[in-house]
């Protein structure tokens, strides 16, 4: 059922704690941690603690929850002093897209120049 923790999601297990990350920011809604693979010096993914499989049916069923995820991201530039330099909020949606986690999360990233259209 959206927005319940999913068996098979890797960041619903993050959410539990089944898996580790580095966690850089927690709230009561989201977790924010650091890629494993990362695009930028600095890329962190928030996500929120509810599972829906991408921003847009997240955005649809739980306003307020994507507000937070938004919310963090920006923390998140800020802790890491991109709000200075500069950083880029990115939600992919669908495989197409290169979203390859099912569960709607924002990609924060900075830390050096990002050019202007991506990919």
């Amino acid at each position: 059922m959206a927005g319940e923790p999913q068996a098979d999601c890797l960041f619903c297990k993050i959410v539990s704690g089944e898996v580790p990350a580095i966690v850089v920011r927690e709230t009561d809604t989201t977790v924010a941690f650091r890629d494993i693979n990362p695009q930028a010096p600095t890329h962190v993914l928030v996500i929120p603690k509810v599972h829906y499989s991408d921003a847009a049916s997240l955005a649809a069923a739980e306003p307020q929850v994507t507000a937070d995820v938004l919310r963090e991201a920006g923390g998140v530039a800020a802790d890491e002093k991109l709000d200075e330099t500069g950083y880029r909020v990115v939600f992919n949606t669908g495989s197409g897209a290169g979203q390859t986690v099912f569960h709607a999360h924002a990609h924060v990233l900075g830390g050096r120049g990002l050019n202007w259209p991506p990919g």
